[in-house]
Parts: C-alpha cells; structure tokens; sequence
C-alpha cells in the first residue's frame, strides 16, 4: 500500500482530543508544561497555541540544539523542570532513551494513532511527523537515477555524488536503516561505494546538496523531502529558481521502501506535570495538529489517512519503509563504526 493511500480509523477525532480527554488528563496538575524542543519552525508556534487555548496549559518552552537539550536534561537529574523533550531524527531519541532521561508511558490514544514501527519498543517517544530521505539528481545529465540506496555506490556514478558528512544525524540513521534491511557486511560495502562515487568531500547541509546540483557540482544527491518541497513553497535562495532542473526518486520502491525520517516526542523522565505530558503528545497526534506538521514544514504526518499540504503531495505517492525505527536506532554505534572505517569524512 502507498505511503499516502493508506487509511485509520482514529481512536479520537482532534476535536474529542482538544475538547475532553486533554482537559480531563490535566486536572488535578498545576496549568502548565515544561518543554525542551530542538525543533525551531515558526509554524511550531500554532501547535502550542491551540493546545493552550483549548486546555488552558501554559507552555514555557526552552530551546536549543538537541545534544545540548538532552545533555541539560541528564545534568538536572531529579530536579530537571522538563515535561517534554521534542527532537528530529531517530538517534536523538534514542540517545536520550538510552541516558535515562525518557520515560515509558501508557497512553490507548498514542497506540492507536501512532503507527507501531514509529513508536519506540519500550513507549518512551513516539513520531508525529516523518520526511522521507530520497536521492534527487540532475534531469539533464542523468538518465538512468539510482533507484534505491544500494546503487547509489555503483562505480557507473564515480564523481557524481553529493552526500552529507558522516557526523551528520539523518546520514547516521540512514545507514542503520541499510544495516537493519541488508546486514553489516552490505552496509559496509555500500559505504565505501559511496565515497568512491564522491563528487566532492561531505559539506554543508540537505539545502547544500540540492544546491549543488543547481549549480553543476554534482549530479546526485541525497536529502530529506521537506527541503526540497520547501523549496517548491517558498522561494529558497539558490534553489527554487532552477528547481524544474531536480529530478527525484522514492528508493527501493520494488523491496523495502523509501527510508524515513521523523520527528518525535516523549515524557521526561522525572516530568512534574507527566499527565500534562502525556495529553499534549496525545494533542500532537490529533488530525489537526498533523496537519499542521505537514502544511507548517512540509513534512508527512506520522498518522497515516492525514491530509497532505499541496507542497508535499506534489511528490507522489510512494511506498515507505516500515522497518521499526527503534531497531534502526540499535545499529547506530555500529554505522559510525563503518563511516569511519570507510573514511567517510
């Protein structure tokens, strides 16, 4: 089934969660939220308004870079003020899991919604946007595009492609993600592919390597849709103007899908407000805030059924990788091992 054919039955419609089951989850709790978010998209701020409004939970937000956010978070201990920790990527997540500073929760609502390879094993985050990371490559120069990820190390493409630094977080997850589908000794084997087939050395960020096909440096690179529909929506310097010149393909459309990326959510582990916690996560799974995911940031929403904003629906429809993300996160030491063993810069 297509990433955006697919269909749910929600347990709660968005107006039963922002009417009922988020006020009544509140009560008895202090009228506010602690949270800790690396997200930094002003169309973020929508999303906590409606939930204030229709709970009356004030949201005091503190930002900053995830490391640092996880790392405050595991330096306040017990008396750590955070509700939440919102963050991108699997690793992140898995990296405050891992350090203690999540906690597991019961929540029928999240179960429901949130598809269970975009849940945590143990229920201590949850996805709630996902963007897909495809290969994008030169309409004029390339003919025949990798159709998956394993090609992109095929010698054919020597000096062609542009990837991101081996430090970079959705690089990392990428890699898991073939570790998981295809085993440690392909993984290792498309790694050094890869860096054969460099066109330069890893630079910059997923905007950089769409540029860098614009201007002729590369002929293939990776990114993450959302930069790419962005560039469709608003005017992205370096981009948007030569954008008809970018080509595209959902990877392993015929075997495992489209790798995922997300952005995702969980409890603190010593939260004060954990109820407060909770109906807010709940909140971010709702109809309305999916959408918001999707037409703020160009992104897919993590409950399928959701309607897509125009930016990314241009697109296409695409089948997604289902493998669970949790387990993904598992081979995470194991892919850095391989970037640097390969010498991926």
């Amino acid at each position: 089934m297509s990433f955006l054919k697919q269909t749910t039955t929600a347990l709660l419609t968005a107006s039963t969660l922002l009417g009922g089951t988020v006020a009544a989850q509140a009560d008895g709790q202090s009228k506010e939220l602690n949270l800790y978010s690396s997200r930094h998209y002003d169309t973020d701020e929508r999303l906590y308004s409606d939930f204030t409004e229709a709970t009356g939970i004030t949201i005091n937000r503190i930002e900053g870079k995830a490391d640092e956010l996880i790392a405050r978070m595991q330096a306040e201990g017990a008396n750590s003020p955070a509700d939440i920790l919102l963050t991108v990527d699997t690793s992140r997540l898995s990296r405050a899991k891992n350090i203690g500073v999540l906690q597991s929760i019961n929540s029928a609502v999240l179960e429901e919604r949130i598809p269970a390879n975009l849940q945590d094993n143990d229920n201590q985050w949850f996805a709630f946007s996902q963007r897909a990371r495809i290969i994008f490559y030169d309409k004029a120069d390339v003919q025949d595009p990798p159709m998956d990820y394993l090609s992109l190390a095929d010698p054919k493409y020597k000096g062609m492609v542009c990837h991101r630094s081996s430090s970079n977080v959705y690089g990392q997850t990428l890699l898991s993600s073939i570790i998981e589908n295809h085993g440690s000794e392909a993984a290792k084997e498309w790694a050094a592919g890869v860096v054969a087939n460099f066109a330069r050395d890893p630079e910059g960020g997923d905007t950089d390597q769409l540029r860098g096909i614009v201007s002729g440096q590369c002929d293939i690179s990776v990114a993450n849709t959302y930069y790419f529909a962005r560039a469709l929506r608003t005017d992205v310097k370096g981009l948007s103007a030569e954008i008809d010149k970018i080509g595209w393909v959902f990877p392993a459309q015929d075997a495992e899908g489209a790798h995922m990326n997300l952005s995702g959510g969980g409890v603190a582990a010593h939260a004060p407000n954990k109820e407060n916690a909770i109906a807010f996560l709940e909140y971010l799974s709702s109809d309305q805030a999916q959408q918001y995911f999707s037409a703020g940031n160009d992104e897919f929403p993590s409950v399928p059924g959701v309607t897509l904003s125009e930016s990314v629906a241009k697109l296409g429809t695409f089948k997604a990788d289902t493998v669970n993300l949790s387990d993904v996160a598992e081979n995470l030491p194991e892919a850095q091992k391989i970037f640097n063993e390969v010498g991926w810069k």
